[in-house]
């Protein structure tokens, strides 16, 4: 009987821990000395809402905080600098709504310039009209509307602010991956709509879904302007 009992209490602890750590999992908080590239991604946003917070090097310290504590403030949040749902959330409106007029028809530019190129066909290495590889595609088109960017994927990628699927806007650079040992291997812009253009070595510049095989590839998305 004593056995049995034991053997009870065993089950039911372990049971307990199990769900504290499901719900641990699925209230992940961000907070000074996380680090990772769940910090990247908010040290960056912060930087395009204008806010300081020393380099972006996935560690949360004091400038990082300082950061997120002001923009609790200047939110209107429980100003506890760690970053949790509410937070969060208040960090993508606060994106979408940085999005003035003008740079709301800057972007209506920038996605006239990418269709107008529909049908111009692939070409390795291409920058121009008479062809393009995907990166000389993004390249052309925000040089086209006064914005420079690297030449490669990859290094576009190391530009902008970073920016999650679900807060995509029109506009925004996504980024793929296809070969193995590389982070970034392709590049387009998003057209919204779970719509983005891009050139391919198969269809040359075209728009594309975001089926399963895009999905399976997508690395993340980069706001540059």
């Amino acid at each position: 009987m004593k056995r049995k009992i034991m053997v009870i209490l065993s089950l039911l602890l372990m049971t307990f821990f199990l769900n504290v750590e499901v719900t641990n999992a699925a209230t992940t908080l961000l907070k000074e000395g996380s680090r990772g590239s769940e910090v990247v991604t908010l040290q960056s946003n912060l930087k395009a809402l204008g806010y300081e917070v020393g380099a972006m090097d996935g560690i949360f310290g004091a400038k990082t905080k300082a950061a997120v504590l002001v923009f609790q403030k200047a939110s209107k949040l429980q100003v506890d600098g760690i970053v949790g749902p509410k937070t969060q959330q208040a960090l993508a409106d606060a994106l979408k709504g940085k999005d003035t007029t003008n740079g709301a028809a800057k972007t209506q530019n920038i996605l006239a310039t990418a269709k107008s190129y529909t049908g111009v066909p692939y070409l390795w290495g291409g920058t121009t009209p008479s062809g393009f590889d995907c990166s000389g595609f993004t390249q052309y088109v925000f040089m086209k509307n006064g914005i420079t960017l690297p030449r490669t994927s990859s290094q576009q990628y190391q530009v902008g602010a970073a920016v999650s699927f679900n807060t995509l806007q029109p506009g925004d650079l996504v980024f793929f991956n296809f070969n193995s040992g590389s982070v970034v291997s392709h590049v387009g812009i998003y057209l919204g709509d779970g719509q983005f253009i891009s050139a391919t070595s198969s269809k040359g510049v075209i728009a594309y879904s975001f089926t399963p095989y895009w999905k399976n590839a997508y690395v993340g998305a980069k706001r540059v302007y």
